[in-house]
């Protein structure tokens, strides 16, 4: 658990092990979602990214992609195809 102090100016500093757990650097912005018992501060590019890992789970052997030169070659029959197109 850690505590921040709020400012006159309703600043907080956010203790640096909590902006290393949620990926936060200089200039990130934040998300404060209210729940019922508290608010709870989200990193919402984090979020999004995670939520994009999970829209792609499985998709790689799905198109049989097993390792780095698998997908070099996806992605030159992709331009291949678009180039000729």
């Amino acid at each position: 658990m850690e505590l921040a102090k709020v400012t006159s100016k309703g600043q907080v500093t956010i203790p640096v092990s909590i902006r290393k757990r949620l990926g936060i650097k200089d200039g990130d912005k934040l998300l404060f979602l209210e729940k019922p018992d508290g608010v709870v501060m989200l990193n919402p590019t984090m979020m999004a990214l995670e939520k994009i890992g999970k829209a792609f789970e499985g998709e790689a052997e799905r198109l049989g992609l097993v390792n780095d030169d698998d997908v070099v070659a996806m992605v030159k029959e992709i331009r291949r195809e678009r180039w000729d197109a």
